[in-house]
Formats: structure tokens, C-alpha cells, sequence
């Protein structure tokens, strides 16, 4: 249990690196619990994890950018074991971090990249190195104009701040610059102190990195040249030459990135996956400056992974998603709690490749495609998690929690994950595909037919379709010449027929209803008649005349059907109704007459 290259070292905190190894819970038996610090006091996410062999001895080092507080304290941090070896302050709140190989020099060590406000701040051999600035963006013209009359004094401290008011309140927010900005949050007390502090000052606008992520420049070995692949609050995306740090290209999107998945080489052929802030994904390629795909999620993303051609997304509804790069959804999972974070986990050495997914109630869940195949219960909730070789192991998940402890698992070498759903639910043997049998020479010989008389048959097959549409045409028209519906064509009579027939023989009651479909023309001078076979059926009333039908009323008209015949056959008796004077009938409705029962004489 203890053979674990890190407890090797020596090295360890104050209870020992590794501590105790052992399985705390049933759902963590394929994982070795390494160790538990709840008072690192590590406030971290994802993106801000990274494990990388810095020194080129073969022992991988844990890099954790610490936000700290929010305000102060924000550090970079580098961990040999569980032992912190070094840190870095970091000015502002850091975004993400990332390693990458910038040049060929032999020992073949990677460079740190940490995303900090506008800037990029670069290590080699944990020693500052080089820090790239963001290019600057256009300033507004009006801002810039009101700015230069606070310096020249033609504009007090008040009119500046009802014009900056202004353009913030017109939708300019997004383009002002900090300056303005945080003017515009100052107490009125304090705000001459401020303009005449800045004022002299020349105007800047600069945007803010949102995420980072690396992509390899000409050759896909682990330690090729990789180039910086950036997302920016100005809704851009930059690729960043590893060695000069100079803009290779800019892509523009509709909204802010959130999350990055790079493939492919830059000299090749590459595909940027992104997850926007308006709840989208957008798919972008080589040469193309604006997104080609999208993908409306349901609700806002929390993770984004991709699983070779797929793309697997976490959502705030508690849901995990999965779209191809085209946008086609190929399954949903509902989740038990919130996500906090998600990993990939590609574990190489079995060419094993999953899903990790943090949740609020204390456990990871592990997925391949959409299968749950392993929980891990863990002390905190996990808010940063990053799986990967740490020191000398493999297969090392290493966790930052939200009360600021650090969690190290290793995945136990004799572990197997089952392609099986663990949930319950239908049998695995519903996903097999069915056994087809082989085709019959009855089958072969019709495909032969149909290639060989393919024209003749699609000729045939239009003909018959067209006397179709013809025959059908011509029962319509004839159905209307005739008004044998049971709503009006005649737009100066329009009025709708129904009826009902109540009753099991051999008396029925039938019930005609009459509606002015109209919206002010009242219909008057109207007449119901029927027509029906004398020798089976005798009716109280064979006419009915209508009052005046109001538009929009239902109008009821009721008679008695006697069936006078004892042969149990029925038949149809038409309902007509007529306009005085004329012979053509207005609409007509035909009426199914059920069997009639016997009649028993007591």
C-alpha cells in the first residue's frame, strides 16, 4: 500500500506526503486516498490546476494559482508532493494557468503561463520570465472627447459624470474604460479628487483574459512547441506565438468566452470549441474568423469537455449534455445535484478516456459517454480538480475543495472501470445491436430490378401520383359545385352543419346543429330538409324551417327517426339546407344511421 513513488521521496507535510493510504468509502475502492489537508487554504478552480515535470527529473509538480482572498493574497504555488516549494504573488486575480514547451533547448523543461487581468506573466524554471500584454483596445470617442475638457477645465467634475452616466446608460457600458468606470463608483465626495488625480493621464482601454488553453504549433509529441490560446472580455480569441508572444490570429465571437477545447496542430489544422457567456458553444477552424456552428444550451454552461468527436457539456440545471461538433444533441443525463466543475480524465497507460464531474453533494462522478461508471465520495464539496501524472503516478486526481483543502486520490493500478451503466435502469444486452439475416436471392434479385428499371418505375410512380392529386381535385370541386359539405364555400352564406344521433332503435332522436359562421351578417329565410329511404326509415318532421341565425350562436333543431323495417340493415339520410326559393342547397351533411335493435314486444 505504501509503494507509491511520492511517499518515496521522503517528503510530505506535517503528517507525512502521502499519510495514510486507504480506501475511506465503498464508492472509492478502485481510488487510494493519498491525502487530506482541509487547512491548505487553497481557493481554486479547474483552470487554474496544472501538473507538469518542471525540472525534466521525471517528477511531476502540482501548479495551483491561489485566488486567496478576492482582493489579496493571490499566489502562484508549486507543490513537490504534498510539500509547497515555492510561490509567486500575482498582482491580480488569476484566470487560468497553463504549461507549455516555448522553445527545443535540451533539458527539455515547460514554461508556466498564468492569465491575470490583461496580462499573461510567463516562468521558466519558476523564475519570472516574460509578461505579455493584451493589445490595447479602440477608446470611445465621446469618452475620450469628455475626458480632454476635464483636463482643459471647460467641464466640471458634475457634467462629467451625467455624460459618462449617459453613455453607460446607452448601452456603452462594455466600451468605457476602467477609468471611467470606476468614476462612475466613487462617492460624489470623493470624485474631484479622482479626475483631477487621472485627468493628465493619457486614455486606455484594455480588456481582461476570461480563459486560456494551449494548442500545438507543428508537431503533436508532449513536449512539442505549443502556442497560447486565449479568450478575452472584448469577445475575442487569440493565438499567441510560444516564442516571439505575437498575435498569429484573432478570431471574433458573438459573446464572452468561458471555456476553451483546442485539437488539432496550428500549422495543420486546429478546431477551438468555445462556451460563451449568452449560453452558446461555438465551433471555429483554421482560417475562419467567425464561429461556422452553434449550440443553444438549455441553461448556462459550468464545464465543457471534449471526448474525441463530441463535445460534453455541464449545465446549471443539472444536467450533462452531449453535441456533436455540429451541434446534433446525442443524449441528456440529469444529474443529482449542482455541477461545480468538470475534468477529463485520460488515463493513457490503459487507454481509458471519462468524464469527471464534480457536484455540490460531496461526490465526483465518472462517465464514459453517458454512462455512470464510478462515484468518488469526497470530504468537501470540489470546486477545482485536475487528473493526470503527479509526482511519479499516473493516474493522480488531485482536488481542491471550497473550504480551501487539497484532496490527492491515486487510481489503484488493478482498477477497471466497467462500460456499464450503474444506475439502475434497462439491461446493457437493449444497446446490442440486433442480429440481421443475410440477404435472400429474393431480395438481391428485386434490388437488381429496381437499379435496372429505376427510371421506368419513378415514371410509372409520378404518373399514378399525378391522376391522384387529379381525382382528388376533381371530387373537391364537384363537392363544392354541389355543396355537398358540411361548411359553406359561398362566402355570402357562410354557415356549418353538424349532427348527432341519440338513441339504440328502433326510435333515434336527431339532432341537427346550424351555426352563422359570420361575423355581422345575420342569415334568415332558411329550410332544413332530409332526404332518406321511406321503406326503413320514418321521420317526424322532414322540413324544419330556421329563424334567423345570429352570428356566432349554435342553433339546435331536433326530430325523431322511426326505423320501420325489422331487417337489422341501416343506411344514410342526408341533411340539406336550402334558401327559400332555391333548389340548389346551401350545404348538405350525410348521416350514418346506426342498426337498429330489435323491437320487443312484452
Amino acid at each position: 500500500m505504501a509503494s507509491t513513488d511520492m511517499e518515496q521521496k521522503g517528503q510530505g507535510s506535517p503528517k507525512g506526503v502521502l499519510e495514510k493510504v486507504t480506501s475511506s468509502h465503498e464508492g472509492n475502492a478502485k481510488w487510494l486516498h493519498a491525502h487530506y489537508d482541509p487547512y491548505s487554504t487553497l481557493y481554486t478552480f479547474s483552470s487554474c490546476i496544472a501538473l507538469a515535470d518542471l525540472h525534466g527529473d521525471g517528477d511531476n509538480k502540482l501548479i495551483i494559482a491561489n485566488l486567496g482572498t478576492g482582493k489579496y493574497d493571490m499566489k502562484l504555488k508549486v507543490y513537490k508532493g504534498t510539500t509547497l516549494m515555492t510561490e509567486n504573488t500575482i498582482i491580480d486575480l488569476p484566470t487560468a494557468v497553463c504549461t507549455f514547451f516555448m522553445d527545443t533547448h535540451d533539458p527539455r523543461t515547460p514554461a508556466v503561463a498564468v492569465a491575470s487581468g490583461p496580462y499573461i506573466y510567463v516562468y521558466k524554471n519558476l523564475r519570472p520570465y516574460f509578461k505579455f500584454t493584451l493589445p490595447p483596445l479602440d477608446v470611445n470617442p465621446v469618452e475620450q472627447d469628455l475626458w480632454n475638457q476635464a483636463k482643459e477645465d471647460k467641464i466640471d467634475v458634475q457634467v462629467l459624470k451625467e455624460m459618462l452616466e449617459s453613455l453607460r446608460a446607452d448601452g456603452s457600458e462594455g466600451t468605457l474604460t476602467v477609468r471611467s468606470l470606476r468614476f462612475l463608483m466613487l462617492d460624489p465626495e470623493d470624485m474631484p479628487t479622482f479626475a483631477n488625480l487621472h485627468k493628465h493621464s493619457p486614455l486606455k482601454r484594455q480588456t481582461v483574459i476570461t480563459c486560456m488553453t494551449t494548442l500545438k504549433k507543428s508537431h503533436s509529441e508532449e513536449d512539442a512547441i505549443s502556442c497560447l490560446v486565449i479568450g478575452t472580455e472584448s469577445k475575442d480569441i487569440y493565438i499567441l506565438d510560444p516564442e516571439a508572444f505575437t498575435v498569429l490570429t484573432k478570431m471574433v465571437l458573438p459573446s464572452v468566452p468561458v471555456f476553451l477545447d483546442v485539437t488539432g496542430l496550428f500549422d495543420v489544422e486546429f478546431r477551438i470549441v468555445v462556451s460563451c457567456r449568452n449560453g452558446n458553444i461555438y465551433s471555429l477552424k483554421k482560417g475562419s474568423k467567425a464561429p461556422k456552428y452553434s449550440i443553444e444550451l438549455s441553461s448556462q454552461p459550468v464545464g465543457l469537455q471534449r471526448m474525441g468527436k463530441n463535445v460534453v457539456v455541464g449545465c446549471m440545471d443539472q444536467t450533462l449534455q452531449c453535441y456533436t461538433t455540429k451541434g446534433k444533441r446525442l443524449w441528456v443525463l440529469t444529474l443529482p445535484a449542482n455541477v461545480m466543475t468538470m475534468e477529463m480524465m485520460d488515463y493513457k497507460s490503459r487507454g481509458f478516456k471519462a468524464i469527471m464531474v464534480a457536484l455540490d453533494n460531496c461526490e465526483v462522478h465518472v462517465y464514459n459517454e453517458k454512462y455512470l461508471v464510478n462515484t468518488i465520495k469526497t470530504e468537501d464539496i470540489v470546486t477545482g480538480m485536475k487528473f493526470g501524472r503527479f509526482g511519479r503516478e499516473d493516474g493522480a486526481l488531485v482536488m481542491t475543495t471550497k473550504g480551501g483543502g487539497l484532496i490527492v486520490k491515486i487510481l489503484k493500478r488493478n482498477s477497471v472501470f466497467e462500460e456499464k451503466d450503474s444506475r439502475p435502469g434497462p439491461p446493457a444486452s437493449q444497446n446490442q445491436k440486433l442480429n440481421i439475416p443475410k440477404k435472400t436471392k429474393l431480395y438481391v434479385d428485386q434490388t437488381m430490378r429496381e437499379r435496372e428499371n429505376a427510371v421506368t418505375m419513378h415514371r410509372m410512380f409520378q404518373r399514378d401520383l399525378y391522376r391522384l392529386r387529379l381525382d382528388a381535385a376533381r371530387s373537391y370541386v364537384k363537392a363544392l359545385e354541389t355543396s355537398m359539405t358540411p361548411m359553406s364555400a359561398d362566402p355570402l352564406e357562410p354557415l356549418k352543419l353538424s349532427a348527432t344521433v341519440n338513441g339504440i332503435g328502433p326510435s333515434f332522436k336527431l339532432t341537427v346543429n346550424l351555426q352563422n359562421t359570420s361575423s355581422a351578417t345575420p342569415s334568415i329565410n332558411l329550410l332544413i330538409t332530409f332526404q332518406y329511404d321511406e321503406k326503413l326509415y320514418q321521420l317526424q318532421r322532414t322540413s324544419i324551417k330556421v329563424p334567423l341565425l345570429v352570428p356566432g350562436l349554435n342553433y339546435a333543431f331536433q326530430t325523431l327517426v322511426e326505423c320501420i323495417s325489422d331487417k337489422a340493415i341501416a343506411d344514410t339520410i342526408k341533411v340539406f339546407v336550402l334558401r327559400k326559393g332555391k333548389s340548389m342547397p346551401i350545404i348538405t351533411g350525410n348521416i350514418n344511421m346506426p342498426v337498429s335493435e330489435a323491437q320487443v314486444v312484452v
